[in-house]
């Protein structure tokens, strides 16, 4: 299964790396966006039930993965950047669904809010409106890390904090890549969380009422950090919203064991395929190969 590769200009702005994952079969396509420090990788789980049912696109940030050889980066983006750049790839591959992961809820949610005409549907996974008492502890043991661009402590942190899940091969991986990024992604990310941790609403929930399509919102069961609990303030600010939770599972879902994978790929198939969420009724054991994932 080999992807369509471009670098996509964005207005002369930015130059983004996409893949294109095609099915002859498939009527609709939909958009993937990362959480922090992740890029195209971090789904390899997440692709394999959602194409071939859909076309698939992936893309890395312009200062991550293999776009940031095609940016100068001398700056940190904004989440604003990110939306932005969200927009403008949805228009150009005609995305009709969008799927979210962690912190890439945040440019997902404020594209929403601009109402983009071809978009259906849209998936915000592990993700939460609130800065919990955990998720502020993480942040902050975090800041320290990037400021210091302590690639190493904090690929610890991420393994023991909302890694402590996966599997011993995946915290391999993660802690690999965290570990070997370069100076100006530890910058982004640093310039990222200091704001968030200084923000009373970091998911700018006064922009919610703009959003016109469904959402579903997929949690963990033991995810403390982005709890299902927490999410379901979103009911408070949208319309047309539902909620999931993925039994024995913490941040990282579909990645963590066969059975989160299963009832994930079940519960988001049949948001996207359906009228209305559906419980998954059978969960066949299915096998996980390796991803990293931040």
């Amino acid at each position: 299964m080999k992807p369509a590769i471009a670098v996509v200009d964005v207005q002369g702005n930015f130059k983004v790396h996409t893949e294109f994952y095609a099915s002859p079969t498939a009527r609709k396509t939909i958009i993937l966006v990362n959480g922090s420090l992740a890029t195209t990788a971090a789904f390899a789980q997440t692709l394999k039930y959602l194409h071939p049912q859909f076309n698939v696109v992936l893309y890395d940030q312009p200062y991550a993965g293999q776009s940031k050889a095609h940016n100068s980066n001398v700056r940190p983006i904004t989440k604003e950047d990110e939306a932005y750049i969200l927009l403008e790839l949805i228009e150009r591959f005609k995305v009709d669904y969008l799927q979210s992961f962690s912190w890439g809820g945040v440019p997902a949610m404020m594209a929403l809010s601009q109402r983009p005409a071809r978009l259906e549907k849209a998936v915000i996974t592990s993700f939460s409106p609130l800065l919990n008492a955990p998720m502020l502890d993480y942040l902050q043991k975090g800041l320290i890390s990037l400021q210091a661009v302590d690639g190493v402590g904090l690929g610890h942190l991420v393994n023991n904090t909302i890694g402590k899940h996966l599997p011993s091969l995946f915290k391999r991986f993660n802690h690999r890549h965290i570990s070997s990024l370069d100076e100006h992604e530890y910058r982004q990310m640093y310039a990222h969380v200091n704001q968030v941790v200084h923000l009373e609403n970091h998911c700018q929930m006064e922009c919610l009422a703009a959003i016109d399509i469904p959402l579903l919102f997929v949690n963990g069961e033991h995810d403390e950090y982005t709890s299902p609990q927490d999410v379901r303030l979103f009911a408070e600010h949208l319309d047309d919203c539902q909620f999931a939770t993925v039994d024995n599972a913490g941040h990282f879902l579909d990645m963590e064991h066969k059975t989160a994978w299963t009832q994930t790929r079940d519960v988001l198939l049949g948001f996207l395929q359906g009228p209305a969420l559906r419980e998954p009724a059978h969960r066949p054991q299915s096998e996980i190969q390796h991803a990293v994932a931040v």
